[in-house]
């Protein structure tokens, strides 16, 4: 059995091996290069090699997702741990171990557990530090995100105004050229002119609703008309994709604030996405859902989902995955910008097994 108590230079071996110990965990920390897992791995040996015997301990590291340690754990052994904190939040533990057979409690060292928590701290420390940079590189970039945005806007509502006018010139006149005219590839020609000014006339729609220039007509009514209404002017697009839908909705009396035209615009605009994505013969369920104070709209596809490094930019404006002149760009960046102005949140979900579940959160008051 090995002796449990330890002489004076064994003491002072061990301080040595403690100090070396903190100095090299604190130079891991700093050299850091992006892998937690390899600094992580770096402080279990480091931490080994400072225990008393080092050649019979196990160093366990469990510290948010990541879980390590220098040697399969001891069935049967004794252990020394420290809780990592951060902010009184536990986010992990460091523990070593020696195993039963060869060791006892008594075998660790009080200046051990000591060390331990130093360790402990430090590794609580490094994470803060961490997450402080990620989240302060979050706000600087959805803080740069909005000032282009801003000035997106300024820009967008200018434009929009500017060809107001000229399309109202553009349709009136094709329009008067179609009703007067007897030739029947002038009349074709003027309904192509007017059929690509509707078109331009939504776009510029469009950008008026990104910009928020258009004006809101907030009224306390009922959900349920807006979304059968959508629903039933919608049935033709069904039709023609060969897709299913399903309503449902938790209270049929629900009331809510909300522009209706608004609101209307929203789920145009996501259903339209929902049926441009998903396979023949499939379905869309559009769900509602209420407490207290939110109402919940879920459509829920069963497309091929949304990849995950295309989530983050789908709300953009101008960013698109159709095909060149099969979509502007705006439809989400406008869902976005409504959604916002009503004081609501949009997320994005995956739908089990396959598809993709847009999530609209809305208060009932604002």
């Amino acid at each position: 059995m090995i002796p449990e108590s330890i002489s004076v230079e064994e003491k002072l071996q061990e301080r040595i091996k403690e100090l070396s110990c903190l100095y090299q965990v604190s130079s891991a920390i700093r050299e850091f290069e992006g892998s937690y897992e390899a600094t992580l791995e770096s402080i279990v040996k480091i931490l080994k090699n400072a225990w008393r015997f080092p050649e019979l301990a196990t160093v366990e590291i469990q510290c948010e997702s990541y879980h390590l340690s220098s040697n399969p754990i001891p069935k049967e052994g004794y252990s020394q741990k420290s809780i990592i904190k951060i902010s009184e939040n536990e986010i992990g533990f460091i523990k070593v171990h020696y195993p039963a057979s060869d060791l006892s409690k008594a075998h660790f060292l009080v200046e051990e557990q000591r060390l331990l928590d130093k360790i402990a701290d430090e590794i609580a420390l490094f994470f803060e530090r961490q997450n402080i940079k990620i989240q302060e590189e979050h706000l600087k970039q959805t803080a740069a995100r909005n000032d282009r945005l801003a000035i997106l806007g300024e820009i967008t509502a200018g434009i929009a105004h500017e060809l107001n006018t000229p399309l109202g010139n553009i349709l009136g006149f094709a329009e008067f050229i179609e009703e007067k005219t007897a030739e029947k590839q002038t009349k074709r020609d003027a309904q192509k002119i007017l059929n690509s000014a509707i078109y331009s006339r939504e776009v510029v729609k469009k950008l008026m609703f990104f910009s928020c220039d258009m004006p809101q007509d907030i009224k306390k009514i009922k959900v349920k008309p807006i979304i059968t209404q959508a629903l039933s002017l919608l049935k033709p697009n069904f039709k023609k994709a060969n897709i299913r839908f399903k309503f449902n909705i938790q209270d049929p009396a629900l009331k809510a604030q909300v522009d209706p035209i608004q609101l209307t615009q929203v789920f145009f605009n996501l259903v339209i996405n929902a049926i441009y994505y998903s396979p023949e013969n499939s379905k869309i369920v559009i769900s509602i859902n209420n407490n207290e104070t939110h109402y919940t709209i879920e459509i829920a596809d069963e497309g091929k989902g949304i990849a995950p490094e295309v989530k983050d930019k789908i709300f953009e404006p101008f960013y698109t995955t159709k095909p060149l002149g099969e979509g502007s760009g705006l439809g989400l960046s406008v869902v976005h910008g409504i959604i916002k102005s009503h004081k609501g949140e949009i997320s994005i979900a995956d739908n089990i097994p396959k598809g993709t579940i847009f999530k609209i959160k809305l208060p009932l008051n604002f």
